[in-house]
């Protein structure tokens, strides 16, 4: 029987002030540095040993995999960073104020933007001075790849692939594996584990820094999730 571990990172200096993050590179906040820490040590407490480790390329989830694995004495296994496990871009919103943008463009706007399955956010322009094409840490990807804006399905698109090409292969070899990401790289995630439909996954919340824990058959079947 394999284990998966999803631990959505620990919050962040933008989910302190309220605004959209998205792909901007912030870092953990004092509290999501200890949030980190506690689910290591419940990992530690559960006695899960990891063989492999994925996380993104955005500095917030590498620290809170680096902080998890170290309380409970594994930062030394093989680590995957990818940019298919980054948060949802949220294009033009990225860097405004959630609160100031639901009073310029109304509550129900807001809502739709943010967790709606298939509506995407204002766009970026690829010439735009916050696009990811001018980040040499997608510099190997095809520009065509780098998203302005995405939406959960969109997101859900992009991490399919991973899943299917390196995470399920190490699970039905019965490994064991921690997935340090985002809330919405992980609710499409857990929607494609679980078959969640597209209505209900909105309703999915991923809890900062609590680890999410699956335990799957010999056909990826999910026999039991738990929170610690």
């Amino acid at each position: 029987m394999a284990k998966l571990v999803l631990i959505r990172h620990g919050q962040s200096e933008w989910n302190l002030a309220n605004k959209f993050t998205g792909w901007i590179d912030v870092d953990l906040s004092e509290k999501g540095v200890e949030q980190a820490k506690e689910a290591g040590k419940a990992l530690k407490e559960h006695g899960i040993e990891f063989d492999y480790a994925y996380t993104s390329v955005l500095k917030r989830a590498i620290k809170t995999l680096h902080y998890a694995l170290e309380e409970c004495d594994q930062l030394w296994i093989p680590e995957t960073k990818t940019w298919r496990l980054n948060e949802r871009h949220y294009g033009a919103l990225q860097g405004l104020n959630k609160k100031a943008t639901a009073e310029k463009y109304g509550d129900e706007q807001v809502h739709i933007w943010r967790r709606s399955y298939d509506v995407l956010p204002p766009l970026l322009k690829a010439t735009d001075e916050g696009s990811a094409l001018h980040d040499r840490r997608y510099a190997n990807l095809d520009p065509r790849t780098v998203p302005g804006g995405e939406n959960l399905k969109v997101t859900l698109e992009r991490v399919i692939p991973l899943w299917q090409d390196e995470i399920a292969p190490k699970l039905l070899d019965g490994k064991n594996v921690i997935i340090a990401a985002h809330g919405n790289s992980l609710r499409a995630l857990s929607k494609y584990i679980e078959n969640i439909s597209d209505e209900d996954i909105m309703n999915l919340e991923m809890a900062t820094g609590q680890p999410v824990v699956y335990d799957f058959d010999d056909k990826l079947n999910v026999l039991s999730k738990e929170k610690y």
